[in-house]
């Protein structure tokens, strides 16, 4: 296999209930059950992917007040789960979601590192916000932060984390280790932080892990999501997965890694996808078509719009026009608890009207068109050449994968397509590293010369 090659690389992620997974499906599993999440993550090591992902529901989400019947409904604590996976898998890393507005930096130190070090070091933690009121009522802070103070908190808190990791020190660790105990000495473990949300002092308890610091995730698409994930984040999630809109991010991202000291090899960009295979293009097209009409039914394109409308929208026809009323920002939110990922509201609108009248498309089909992000839908051979070609042409790193089938359904891309990757020189037969930082090809973290930080 040719190593000069631009490798790929893959996360798989078991996301939940919502309008992209075909929880109808007779062969659908539960989305609870510990066998669905080991399931999925055993065929994503079989694959030779690179992680599993897991994202983070912090509280039911609601429509006008009542529980938003059309998402998932619980889900087991995200850390808790990937540690278990850590017993059931050896290679494959484990990513969680976890929220920098209600967690502290001790705790999310200590997690992290516990599961760096109970799976070897393949531990990785997705840095997020919160991003409404509603959500923050289920903790003691009341939760509700400007969008300003979201990032000036998670920046602050990621700083006091890594000044956690970083308080062991390698000489001391290495010490403890060739003794076959962890040692209680005064210099290991001390720290400091103090910055405009903490005040913190005192000696961490946990060894600095395998990675020396467990891989950061991040997702921005504002100016200032990008500026921090471009400082901070090891891998970014990209929403574009298009070229060359794509290609546009890749760019932007790089450039400001670099800009923020920097290489541009430091940072991976990973959009998610899904995929629709069959025998022949025609199939996997029609195939596609039907799934998505199963998936977005005319509640859930109505439910979708009123995100981005902010208006009750149940007395409109999805097979109708789409609203040519304007949305209200300024209402009380109808949705809440679902991240707003939209820049602007009313370029949002204008662009589903025009997209529909251009096409033909009713309010329904509109959504369809334009709620996709980029799947990926063909005969093996040709999804294998879509992910390479997006890859070669610097649309992304590679991608993380999800399918609208939980949990059997990434079993037919590894037995389909990851063959004909690895045949193309594009995916590793087997892993070579020893922990996630070294599978995504990350440089190693420099040893710790200090043992107090200054936010």
């Amino acid at each position: 296999m040719s190593t000069s090659r631009k490798q790929v690389i893959l996360g798989a992620y078991l996301g939940g209930v919502n309008h992209s997974t075909a929880w109808w499906h007779p062969e659908a599993g539960s989305q609870i059950d510990f066998d669905s999440f080991e399931h999925t993550a055993r065929t994503a090591e079989r694959g030779k992917f690179d992680f599993f992902f897991l994202a983070e529901g912090l509280i039911l989400r609601e429509r006008a007040g009542q529980i938003f019947d059309q998402d998932i409904i619980g889900r087991p604590d995200t850390l808790t789960v990937l540690a278990s996976l850590a017993a059931v898998t050896e290679h494959l890393g484990l990513a969680g979601t976890i929220n920098t507005t209600f967690n502290e930096p001790y705790e999310l130190a200590r997690q992290f590192a516990s599961l760096d070090h109970l799976s070897g070091g393949r531990a990785a933690w997705n840095v997020v916000t919160s991003f409404d009121e509603f959500t923050g009522q289920n903790f003691r802070r009341g939760g509700y932060l400007a969008p300003a103070d979201r990032y000036a908190r998670a920046e602050e808190t990621l700083n006091a984390v890594r000044a956690l990791w970083d308080s062991w020190r390698e000489d001391d660790l290495a010490a403890d280790r060739e003794s076959g105990r962890f040692l209680a000495r005064a210099e290991a473990g001390e720290f400091a932080f103090h910055s405009g949300q903490f005040d913190i002092a005192g000696r961490f308890d946990v060894p600095r892990s395998p990675q020396g610091r467990p891989v950061i995730l991040q997702a921005g698409v504002s100016p200032q999501g990008r500026a921090f994930a471009a400082a901070n984040a090891d891998a970014i999630f990209s929403p574009y997965g298009k070229l060359p809109e794509a290609a546009e991010f890749y760019r932007d991202i790089k450039a400001r890694a670099v800009a923020a000291g920097r290489s541009a090899d430091d940072i991976k960009i990973l959009p998610s996808a899904s995929f629709v295979l069959g025998d022949t293009e025609a199939e996997a097209i029609e195939k596609y078509h039907a799934i998505r009409n199963e998936q977005v039914t005319g509640q859930t394109a109505l439910i979708l719009l009123e995100q981005i409308w902010n208006r009750d929208l149940s007395a409109y026809d999805p097979e109708g026009p789409v609203p040519a009323i304007d949305p209200d920002p300024d209402a009380p939110p109808i949705i809440q608890g679902r991240a707003f990922v939209h820049q602007d509201r009313f370029a949002t609108a204008q662009r589903l009207r025009d997209v529909a009248e251009a096409k033909k498309l009713t309010l329904r089909e509109a959504v369809i068109d334009q709620f996709e992000r980029g799947p990926l839908v063909g005969t093996p051979a040709q999804v294998a050449q879509q992910i390479d070609d997006f890859v070669s042409n610097d649309g992304s790193d590679g991608f993380i994968l999800g399918s609208h089938l939980v949990p059997s359904g990434l079993d037919e891309f590894v037995d389909r397509v990851v063959p004909l990757l690895q045949d193309r020189g594009a995916l590793r037969t087997e892993y070579t590293g020893n922990t996630l930082r070294d599978n995504l090809g990350l440089p190693p973290v420099r040893s710790a010369t200090t043992v107090a930080a200054e936010g």
